[in-house]
């Protein structure tokens, strides 16, 4: 047996040689990191997902206001805003807030025991305003701690559900704080107090358009309106158990009411809601401004025959959809006052002039040189106006039928109303003539089923000071169109006349001698 050296035990082995006998291994690469901006895309993904799971899920706060028991809750919205919802009432949309969230109110139910308390002692009502506050800013508050506990929790959990790193989830959950947080600044710095002014109703509450006070309370008697608010906490009541007892609409006695109509297009349901809105809003005077027919033939005619029937004098101009036959057929009727020709009339205490449209274009063509006898109608307009003013009996209104026509009366008149282009509209013109245009009372007529959705059926409500003859705010109505139901009233005022405002100058009274020039 061969005997080994001990040196050559003790060897320690040679580990190059060995290196270089062993198969190199593969080199591994690791995968590319993803860029930032897309990291931080998903993170912003996250953030908002799981803040609006959060809101949705545990961000609602349930807190009486006054007798009513409610549920407050913040909703992401692109325009911002309060949705007031009144189930099954309809709602009440107000501005008041341009943030990427909007507070919505629902009115749950009501306490039978608060309600009944303020029935059976009136004398609570006179507090009721200052409670009514106290609630809203204590479930505001709640509203708040509560909404930052739902984002971060949701952010956070969302966060870790996805990328499994705490550290990760928590920066999710700081992020929509963040957010959160920022949207409050921008909703406190875009804060309108005024957007109360204004609001909007949908649903059943479209019916009661002055639910919470008339034209000339609104502007000059804030504090009133304030207690209307109130009036209208307890009457909620009576909302819920009948919907026809909702607070009617209280005519001011120094309130004119005009209802302005427009491209009604043959369409027989304009009627009836004419007469309903006639009856419902104590109108005045009714203004059309043109475009009643479709082709202006004798065979129409008998469409006409329900103006004789609204019982409240029907001002109308000339549409380019209406012909001299439909004009002298109008002429006849004993509640129709037809504007030509610039010529005046004084209607219901307002003094009115217009002009028919020059063009008859019932198929639709478009005549050369269209535009510019447009703009000469609209001339030869302006100069009776003119010629009006310096006679010392100015207008109040002026009515065209194409807008183009209408905008070259700015400076002769406060007001001018048109229609044409079946939607409506709010211009102050150059020279501070404010030209308000009529959308489509018939829901353009047959055209309603061109287009993928039917168009809208549209009229407004102006209200008027009978001292000054001067707009104090108008109502705009939006019906669903062709087998729609959907109904919207929108407030508007002036700027001039919102709380605070300087009151425009009062127009010198209209002698009686010339209080009527007759027409055509």
């Amino acid at each position: 047996m061969a005997r080994v050296p001990l040196a050559a035990l003790n060897r320690k082995p040679n580990r190059t040689a060995r290196r270089t006998r062993e198969p190199a291994l593969p080199q591994l690469e690791l995968s590319a990191r993803p860029h930032p901006w897309l990291r931080a895309l998903g993170l912003t993904a996250v953030v908002v997902v799981g803040a609006w799971l959060g809101l949705l899920i545990v961000g609602n706060v349930r807190t009486p206001v006054g007798p009513m028991n409610t549920t407050m809750a913040l909703r992401p919205s692109l325009t911002g805003g309060t949705k007031i919802n009144v189930s099954p009432l309809g709602a009440l949309t107000l501005d008041s807030h341009v943030a990427p969230v909007r507070l919505d109110v629902n009115v749950d139910q009501l306490d039978p025991m608060r309600s009944q308390a303020l029935v059976d002692h009136p004398e609570r009502i006179s507090g009721l305003q200052d409670e009514v506050v106290r609630d809203v800013e204590h479930g505001t508050l709640d509203l708040a701690v509560r909404s930052c506990v739902a984002v971060v929790s949701g952010a956070t959990a969302l966060g870790l559900a996805v990328y499994r790193r705490p550290r990760r989830a928590l920066a999710a959950g700081g992020l929509a704080l963040t957010l959160l947080a920022a949207s409050g600044a921008t909703a406190y710095a875009t804060w309108n107090p005024k957007s109360v002014l204004e609001p909007k109703f949908s649903g059943l509450l479209s019916s009661a358009p002055s639910l919470v006070g008339n034209a000339r309370n609104i502007v000059t008697e804030f504090d009133v309106y304030q207690k209307e608010l109130a009036r209208l906490v307890t009457n909620v009541t009576r909302l819920y158990d009948v919907t026809s007892t909702l607070p009617a609409y209280q005519p001011d006695p120094t309130t004119l009411r005009v209802l302005h109509v427009s491209d009604i297009h043959l369409n027989p349901a304009s009627w009836k809601i004419i007469a309903s809105l006639v009856e419902q809003y104590k109108v005045n005077v009714i203004v059309d401004s043109g475009d009643t027919m479709d082709h202006g033939t004798a065979a129409e005619n008998a469409f006409l025959d329900p103006i004789a029937g609204l019982g409240v004098p029907y001002v109308w101009v000339r549409g380019n959809h209406d012909s001299r036959v439909t004009q002298r057929y109008l002429e006849r009727m004993k509640n129709v006052h037809v504007l030509d020709d610039g010529r005046a009339q004084t209607v219901g205490g307002l003094r009115f002039a217009g002009i028919g449209d020059p063009q008859f274009t019932p198929d639709r063509s478009v005549v050369p040189g269209g535009d510019k006898a447009e703009t000469l109608a609209g001339d030869r307009l302006a100069s009776a106006l003119h010629d009006q003013k310096t006679a010392g009996t100015p207008v109040d209104i002026a009515v065209a039928h194409e807008p183009d026509a209408a905008r070259e009366t700015d400076g002769e008149v406060p007001l001018v109303l048109c229609g044409h282009l079946h939607h409506e509209g709010n211009e102050i013109l150059k020279y501070g003539t404010r030209l308000r245009m009529e959308g489509s009372t018939g829901g353009s007529g047959l055209r309603a089923v061109e287009h993928q959705y039917p168009a809208p059926i549209e009229a407004s409500i102006l209200y008027f000071d009978r001292g000054t003859r001067r707009l104090q705010a108008w109502d705009e109505i939006r019906l669903g169109g062709l087998g729609l139901t959907t109904a919207e009233v929108s407030r508007h005022l002036p700027k001039e006349n919102e709380p605070g405002a300087t009151p425009a100058p009062s127009a010198p009274a209209t002698p009686s001698k010339t209080a009527s020039t007759p027409g055509p």
